[in-house]
């Protein structure tokens, strides 16, 4: 991807977002989910498919492109917003592309592109989430032989699009005494039998994301919906992690360097003792060190995603991006609310939702001292 069709791509999703996402998803919030008429603009627009074969509607493009999409979402100052779209494009939509048979991938990526069909991965458990191989959830054969349908038992938590998604890539052990070599992927439609959403979860924030638990009871599923290899499914979900990591670390850069220019703003404004708070040097430096950082974590994202883009091996480098910019945006917006005073405690403040969005960012997607562990292990 060159240049110039970078800067396209940034300032035509800049303009949709700041059009259709920052005048309207404060509503959004209220209801807890993105309306699936801006998923399907977005669909229109070719926002869903960056990353995808141009055969089937998408751009064709690599893992910068991801980083881009995810820092103007993040932009956007709403992270429920963002992650509905990013878990879409970026975490569940890539096991069919990754993994997916020909007539899997004919069936379902055209109308996942064009935004007709909104996805979600389903592999957190009440006792599982990073530990990918602690999960509970079965899958055996109604009949014996390669050809007999599968039925689930288990249920799944914090899952991002839960309730509203029309089709679930579901982790299952499949052999409970194979370890990570008996975990296998399946693809369950909205409405198969024994398939029930359990509850919307109530969070903190990230409140116009649509997050419940699934329930698979007895939920038949068709041979033909097992997504790839049996037993093939740990290494799925291993592999999409570095992609759903990037998403992650790009989205927190943009909410950070967003967060700075909103209190940059305020600062040049607020007055006390006499002189706008931006003369204070004090606050003018911690400014200047939180926008340096941001900037470093930023090019941090890029190269990992570059890396990724060739083909390399960057385990460690995406882990990195992941535990640094998480764990950065916090530090920004703690001190852009600190800087707003009272104004940034109020719930209308912009700054408010932010810092209470912020804080998810260190666990979901691989909790920092999991992501810290992987740098470690490559030292």
């Amino acid at each position: 991807m060159d240049q110039e069709t970078f800067q396209l791509l940034r300032e035509s999703i800049r303009r949709f977002v700041e059009r259709e996402v920052v005048t309207k998803a404060q509503a959004w919030e209220l209801q807890g989910f993105v309306p699936r008429e801006v998923l399907r603009e977005m669909g229109r627009l070719g926002f869903l498919g960056l990353r995808y074969p141009e055969e089937f509607g998408g751009g064709a493009l690599d893992a910068r492109a991801t980083a881009l999409l995810a820092e103007e979402l993040g932009r956007s100052t709403f992270g429920g917003f963002a992650i509905t779209v990013l878990v879409h494009t970026d975490m569940a939509t890539p096991h069919l592309v990754n993994a997916g048979s020909s007539e899997q991938i004919q069936r379902y990526l055209p109308r996942l592109v064009s935004g007709e069909l909104i996805s979600a991965v389903a592999i957190t458990e009440p006792d599982a989430g990073s530990d990918v191989k602690a999960i509970r959830t079965s899958a055996r054969r109604v009949s014996p032989g390669p050809g007999g349908d599968w039925v689930l038992n288990g249920s799944k938590m914090f899952i991002t699009n839960g309730a509203l998604a029309d089709l679930y890539f579901v982790a299952a052990k499949t052999d409970p005494a194979a370890g990570s070599k008996g975990i296998s992927m399946f693809m369950v439609e909205k409405g198969m039998p024994g398939f029930s959403v359990g509850r919307k979860l109530d969070k903190m924030g990230w409140r116009s994301s649509d997050t419940a638990e699934l329930v698979f009871d007895d939920c038949r599923v068709p041979a033909a919906n097992l997504l790839g290899e049996e037993g093939k499914g740990f290494y799925a979900v291993m592999k999409n992690f570095q992609n759903e990591r990037i998403a992650i670390a790009a989205m927190t850069m943009g909410e950070a360097a967003r967060a700075l220019e909103l209190t940059l703003e305020y600062v040049r404004t607020r007055k006390a003792f006499g002189a706008t708070l931006w003369d204070k040097q004090a606050i003018r430096q911690r400014l200047s060190m939180l926008a340096a950082k941001v900037e470093a974590g930023r090019q941090l994202v890029l190269h990992a995603a570059s890396l990724d883009a060739q083909g390399g091996d960057c385990v460690k480098e995406v882990s990195m991006a992941k535990a640094y910019c998480a764990e950065l945006l916090n530090d920004v917006v703690y001190d852009c609310l600190q800087f707003h005073g009272g104004f940034g405690y109020l719930k209308e403040s912009t700054i408010e939702r932010m810092y209470r969005d912020a804080r998810v960012q260190p666990i979901g997607g691989g909790a920092t001292e999991v992501m810290l562990e992987e740098v470690a292990k490559r030292l």
